[in-house]
């Protein structure tokens, strides 16, 4: 028996609409909202938030002192595919060197890590 359950992951951001619609873009969904608060409804999933952070400042990766503090792993079937519409969306690469792995690494418009996973 579990205590919880997740009702969404909240991200903080400059701009919660514009955040919404790039995730939106990778992983499909409604978003639902405006000003400082907004949703993305994913299908099948847990809801994504977006909440309004004047001042947010990004993490860096990698870099311990300045922490990600989470990121969000998203399971594609095809990494060259997806990593081509996640930059087309406006994702930014953090570690390109190594292609031979099952994951990737990008920064969302607002700078939070996230990562493309083979599945």
């Amino acid at each position: 028996m579990s205590v919880a359950k997740v009702g969404s992951v909240v991200l903080d951001c400059p701009d919660p609409r514009a955040l919404a619609g790039f995730y939106a873009g990778l992983v499909g969904g409604t978003v639902e909202g405006e000003d400082d608060w907004v949703d993305l409804r994913v299908p099948g999933g847990p809801s994504l938030a977006f909440q309004a952070a004047p001042g947010h400042v990004p993490p860096k990766w990698p870099a311990a002192d300045h922490s990600q503090q989470f990121h969000l792993d998203l399971t594609v079937e095809d990494l060259d595919a997806a990593e081509k519409e996640a930059l087309a969306l406006g994702a930014k690469p953090l570690d390109a060197e190594d292609r031979s792995r099952t994951f990737r690494v990008y920064a969302d418009p607002a700078g939070h890590p996230f990562c493309l996973c083979a599945c």
